[in-house]
């Protein structure tokens, strides 16, 4: 078992990791919008989601894995309407495969963001 941790993704807010990596599979930490110097990305749906990927793309990098070799998402979003919005940002960074996906609405998220979302990815 091998922790990630990369500058370029924000620093875990709490007592974890910014990830794992097990048996050439890594799984990451929930990513939430906010910027590796720990500010949270203010706005709408769609510029916390930019935000999100631009943490997991880092996150996945570190790990030696990719968006490419992401086998699993789950997406926690703050206000189901959102959906369709999120979905459209969401889109632009799976273009190639579309990996299994969960999405729930839940109550609340850390630091109130709208959007929080993890992967399970293969390393390469």
């Amino acid at each position: 078992m091998r922790a990630i941790h990369t500058n370029e993704a924000p620093a875990a807010i709490g007592p974890y990791s910014q990830g794992i990596i097990v048996n050439n599979l890594f799984y990451s930490s929930g990513q939430i919008p906010l910027t590796p110097e720990g500010k949270m990305v203010e706005g709408d749906i769609e510029a916390q989601t930019h935000q999100v990927f631009a943490n997991l793309k880092a996150v996945l990098k570190e790990a030696g894995a990719s968006l490419d070799t992401v086998i699993k998402t789950t997406v926690f979003i703050k206000d189901m309407n959102d959906f369709s919005k999120l979905n459209e940002v969401y889109a632009q960074y799976f273009t190639d495969h579309k990996p299994a996906r969960s999405c729930v609405e839940v109550a609340r998220l850390p630091k109130d963001a709208l959007v929080e979302i993890e992967v399970v990815a293969l390393v390469k």
